[in-house]
Formats: C-alpha cells, structure tokens, sequence
C-alpha cells in the first residue's frame, strides 16, 4: 500500500512547502486537484521543492484540453523530476463541461479510451522516434515534426490513473489505464458489490492481474486521540 496525501493550495510558496513537508513526513505521493486552479502549474512549483515523492494530478479536467496539450505538460513534468509523475485524468460531469468549460459532451466512457490511446500514442513518438499514428472516432493525430517533438526521457511510461464512478467507466479504467481514482464517497460496501466486480471484469477483459493496477482513494479515515473525539 502508498499512501499519498491531497492539496488543494493554490498559493504557488504554500505548495511547494507542503510537498516538501509531505516528502519528509514520507509520503509516497503528493496529489493535487483541478478546483481553483491549473495543477499542472502546481505541480511545477511542487517539482522544484521535492526530489522523491511522486506527483500526481488528481485530477485534471480531461475534455477541455485536447490529448496533445495534455501529453506535453505532463511530458514536461516527467521529464523534469526524473520521472515522478503521474497523470491523473477525470471526466467532471456534463454540467461542467457545458456551461463552465463550454465543450461538448458526448460518450465520455468511449472518450475517455481514446483520451488515454491517444496520449500513449503521442507519447511513444517523442519516446522513441516513431510515426505518429492515432485515429479514433473522438480523436485523431497524424502529425509530429522533429521541431515539435521533446526530448526522449530515458524513464519509464507515464502512469495514467482515471476517475471512475459507474461501473461501466470502472470497467474500462481498468481494461486501459494503470489505476483508478475512486470518488471520496465511498463505501465497503460499494467497493465489494459495485468497483471491485467492475475492475475485475475490465482487469480480465485486458488479460492482466489485480497486481498491475492501483486502486486510488475511496472512502474516509476518521482519526482521534480517544473514542470519544471520532
């Protein structure tokens, strides 16, 4: 088990003071959400204050912001923090995107695998040089010319966890991304009858094992120095 712990700060020196405290407390990953903010200016800021800690996007709008935009910001803090980064992507609801983000909605299930595709796929073309090549009923992507391509970063693939509430979204997280971030309102109960049927069934559907996917948040830890304080 990683335990990672959450900010919501926007102020860019009370960030980086909080990741720092966060690596010398021992976390393993220090998350940051998209409410009043751009995490990935956050996590910039965090960058430059930690050498160890894993940072992580939790998360970001994905549908406003076309794959390419994302793949390079995220390629840009990979490639910055010797590749502790990890990406994590959510849909929001319809409402949001509508009339806050003024984007359309449509399939977000089916676009949320192309998403997650196509940012492989951008990927592997500054990685290794080849063509890229992507074409989804969503997405499309044919054209990267030296000038645009980064630097390869020599370290492992960007992690990819997406938020997952239904059952069906749940399912394909689990056939395509690395790992799942679960809502904060969570219960034993819906993790036993409603997620953990669903990641299995998306976890067979990709041929892999329950050891090749992370299972993100989920639920509330109430602590206290005696009983009668939870």
């Amino acid at each position: 088990m990683n335990i990672d712990t959450f900010c919501a700060a926007t102020d860019l020196t009370n960030l980086a003071d909080a990741a720092r405290r966060a690596e010398q407390q021992g976390f393993t990953g220090f998350a940051v959400p998209e409410i009043t903010g751009d995490p990935f200016v956050h996590l910039a800021a965090a960058a430059m204050a930690t050498e160890r800690i894993i940072l992580k996007t939790a998360i970001v709008v994905a549908f406003p912001r076309s794959p390419m935009v994302t793949a390079g910001a995220s390629w840009a803090l990979h490639a910055n923090t010797g590749g502790r980064f990890a990406l994590g992507l959510g849909t929001q609801v319809k409402g949001h995107n509508e009339r806050r983000f003024s984007v359309p909605w449509s399939r977000p299930r089916q676009r949320m695998q192309e998403y997650v595709e196509s940012l492989r796929a951008i990927w592997a073309a500054w990685e290794t040089g080849e063509r890229l090549s992507y074409a989804g009923e969503h997405y499309q992507f044919s054209l990267m010319t030296p000038e645009f391509s980064p630097p390869p970063t020599g370290k492992r693939r960007i992690p990819v966890y997406v938020a997952g509430v239904r059952p069906k979204m749940q399912e394909m997280v689990a056939t395509y991304a690395d790992g799942i971030r679960l809502h904060g309102f969570c219960t034993r109960r819906y993790m036993e009858e409603v997620a953990g049927p669903a990641i299995d069934t998306g976890l067979a559907a990709a041929g892999r094992s329950r050891a090749e996917f992370d299972i993100c948040g989920g639920g509330f830890v109430a602590t206290g120095p005696d009983e009668e304080a939870i």
